[in-house]
């Protein structure tokens, strides 16, 4: 049996198998609360390894897109939890994202209709996720953010610490923070968005600042082995961009290295995207930056993700490139995807009007190869 189907740890949580959902925005959860649908579709896809739930806001602060779930009211904690108890009750585990968006939201999504918040006062070309007078959902352009006064960050990290705390309180096996994707820590990491002149701008210790305070407060609170983070050293997505990601991000994981994360979980190029994409004069040395890590003496597991096949994947686990390969879409449209990928069976085919928003058709009746041969 291939090495990529069998059981590992990531920290404190042991898995079955290093096949892993990635987190995947789907826009049905309506008041931020998950709901009895959401509880069917992370159940069926109990058989991963590890499921990283949608990204799942901190706050209302930190919502960016409509019918996103959050972590911050009791109505969405009480959701989480069946979502938890139902998937463990099928023999799972499950982490959830940690979400701060910044400045990719929209002032209707924010409380009392105020600016979202960033490293930065300038606008992302990029759009946000809303739901129509009629129920339909439309995409449409963010909003002006504002820059947070550097007072106002210490609150930030808090309430990423009171997040992990709930939780872990409500049955999640751990925490994955989002440092990826052009969101909130994301902006202050990249010197083409973060113009701050304060303690949190312009060297790269100052751009990481944010990012480090938000992991001391985190795995200090639930411990390293139950706190993983995400990164994205190249990715467009939301406007992100920097000149020098490789200096950035060696910088980022060798300080990463003294913690003991469950994972980091790192995306190759363009979220969704080219493999190949590339920022500044270069291509980006992903090898590289695992040495990196593992020269500062990291230790924790290392997850790779973007448009994996199931040979990359066995190959990248069987050679110690990666410990771990997360599926997004693949996992979307085949429930059963690791025993899809155990036996090389054929795979569903992504139905890509059904990503955002709508109901049940296109998140929770893709069929398993038993419906299929029943």
């Amino acid at each position: 049996m291939a090495k990529l189907f069998e059981p590992t740890k990531l920290g404190d949580i042991a898995i079955a198998n290093r096949v892993v959902m990635a987190p995947l925005t789907r826009n049905r959860s309506p008041n931020a609360v998950p709901n009895d649908l959401n509880v069917k579709y992370y159940t069926q896809r109990a058989s991963a390894g590890l499921i990283i739930t949608e990204a799942t806001a901190i706050t209302h602060q930190g919502q960016g897109y409509a019918d996103v779930p959050g972590l911050y009211s009791k109505e969405a904690l009480a959701g989480w939890k069946r979502v938890t108890d139902a998937v463990h009750a099928n023999g799972g585990k499950i982490v959830v994202q940690l979400w701060h968006v910044g400045r990719i939201s929209h002032t209707t999504l924010q409380p009392n209709g105020g600016k979202p918040v960033s490293s930065t006062s300038k606008t992302a070309k990029s759009k946000t996720y809303l739901v129509n007078p009629d129920g339909t959902g439309s995409f449409v352009p963010t909003s002006e953010p504002r820059a947070l006064e550097t007072s106002e960050i210490p609150g930030i990290v808090e309430d990423f610490r009171k997040a992990a705390r709930a939780a872990i309180d409500t049955g999640f096996d751990g925490v994955e923070i989002h440092g990826a994707n052009g969101y909130l820590i994301d902006q202050f990491l990249r010197a083409d968005i973060n113009d701050r002149a304060d303690q949190y701008g312009g060297s790269i210790e100052n751009r990481a600042r944010l990012l480090f305070e938000v992991v001391d407060a985190v795995t200090k609170e639930i411990g390293a082995g139950r706190t993983a983070i995400r990164i994205s050293p190249v990715t467009p997505a939301n406007d992100a961009s920097d000149t020098d990601p490789q200096t950035l991000f060696t910088y980022v994981v060798e300080g990463l290295a003294k913690y003991g994360l469950s994972y980091i979980h790192v995306v190759e190029g363009q979220t969704g995207g080219a493999r190949d994409y590339q920022q500044g004069d270069k291509p980006f040395d992903w090898d590289a930056l695992h040495a990196a890590y593992k020269a500062a003496s990291g230790k924790s597991a290392w997850m790779l993700n973007n448009g994996y096949t199931r040979e990359m994947a066995i190959e990248a686990v069987k050679s110690g490139k990666a410990d771990t390969i997360a599926f997004g879409k693949l996992f979307i449209a085949n429930p059963d995807l690791v025993q899809r990928l155990k036996d090389n069976a054929p795979l569903n085919t992504l139905d890509t009007a059904t990503l955002y928003g709508g109901g049940a058709h296109g998140y929770a009746d893709y069929p398993t190869l038993e419906t299929v041969a029943a």
